[in-house]
């Protein structure tokens, strides 16, 4: 298998719907820097992918399987359900300055940006 296609988590697709459906649903907006975008939605896939769940790739935890049945960083995260603030900046409200007017980003965008790391 070509290692690029390999490196491609497999819930990617599945997380870059959740996350434009979301963003579409809650008025919020991705980062106006879309690299910031592509990589929170690749480490959110990545977690999906390892442990079932999308559990915020922005923080350290000394157990992610652990922080999976708690369930409190997994995406969308309870500061983000019950205050829209969103640590890795994937859901921003249009008064944060760094908020684009954009709610879609391109699959090929994230996969380029994944390939380039």
């Amino acid at each position: 298998m070509n290692k690029m296609i390999k490196d491609i988590p497999q819930n990617l697709q599945a997380i870059q719907k959740f996350s434009e459906t979301y963003a579409q649903r809650t008025g919020t907006f991705f980062c106006s820097d879309l690299s910031i975008t592509s990589v929170v939605i690749e480490g959110l896939a990545r977690h999906k992918d390892e442990y079932g769940a999308p559990l915020c790739p922005c923080r350290h935890y000394d157990d992610k399987a652990a922080e999976v049945a708690v369930a409190y960083w997994n995406c969308p995260c309870v500061p983000m359900r019950e205050r829209k603030e969103c640590h890795c900046m994937l859901f921003l409200t249009s008064d944060n300055e760094f908020a684009s007017s954009n709610q879609t980003i391109d699959l090929n965008l994230i996969i380029n940006s994944i390939k380039s790391t």
